[in-house]
């Protein structure tokens, strides 16, 4: 089902329309009826009616984003709030770990405490714990430094503040968020990788494919490092979603 993303956000946010001072481009966006003037959105081209929201010269009517650029921010905020839910949950990994480091000794005693209760009870049901895994992977942890886990937490704590700024940047659109989410999430790409040969899961693999989609999507759509033309390609793409540069593209202005 195709979205049509013109008439989707203006029936969020309202139309958008404008009064050009050429009377030749002015009449093909303007009509007069009983129920008083109509002027053509400039995002959707459907007539609202009403005064227009500004008035002027033609070049400098509002630049509406319309169509794909429309599509194009949805997917932007939608990695946004991505960005965003897990720079939280790695502030909290930050957290924990930081909590950790101040109380290890406590913890390890705690842990050992509630693996005897358990280990009975899981060998009724023919599981060892002691060559569990998980159970090796915590106890690993046992004897970790304390400034190694501290660095960690600082280094969870970088890493998470990355991601809330990618966030905002993305959330409104900004070309630097863009080029920082690219670089950011490509330099993680390896990393993501070599934990797939470590351990399968379907989380690791999920994450992997979102962030490589992540990045070809807006390298590409966006035109980052010079691809498609670059950044004078991507401002001759706004400008031409005015709906009055259409309409002079169209040939009214002759």
């Amino acid at each position: 089902m195709k979205i049509d993303w013109d008439r989707r956000t203006c029936a969020r946010k309202g139309h958008i329309t404008y009064a050009p001072d050429d009377p030749r481009l002015r009449v093909r966006l303007h009509a007069e009826t009983a129920l008083g003037e109509i002027w053509r959105c400039l995002r959707c081209g459907d007539f609202a009616l009403g005064a227009p929201h500004g008035s002027g010269p033609a070049a400098e009517a509002p630049l509406v984003p319309r169509g794909s650029v429309l599509r194009d921010l949805f997917v932007l905020r939608f990695l946004a709030v991505e960005r965003a839910v897990r720079g939280v949950f790695i502030v909290l990994v930050a957290a924990a770990v930081w909590k950790f480091s101040n109380s290890q000794d406590a913890v390890r005693r705690l842990f050992d405490e509630y693996l005897d209760v358990l280990r009975p009870v899981f060998r009724h049901f023919h599981y060892d714990l002691d060559h569990s895994p998980v159970v090796g992977t915590i106890q690993k942890t046992f004897g970790y430094k304390h400034s190694t886990l501290t660095l960690v937490a600082v280094l969870l704590l970088v890493y998470a503040l990355i991601e809330i700024v990618e966030a905002v940047g993305l959330w409104y659109a900004k070309r630097w968020a863009e080029y920082l989410t690219v670089v950011a999430t490509a330099g993680f790409l390896p990393l993501e990788v070599y934990e797939l040969t470590e351990h399968i899961s379907w989380l690791k693999i999920a994450t992997l494919v979102l962030n490589i989609l992540a990045v070809l999507y807006i390298a590409l759509t966006k035109r980052l490092f010079g691809l498609r033309g670059g950044r004078k390609a991507f401002e001759a793409e706004r400008r031409s979603a005015s709906l009055l540069e259409v309409e002079e593209s169209a040939g009214v202005l002759v």
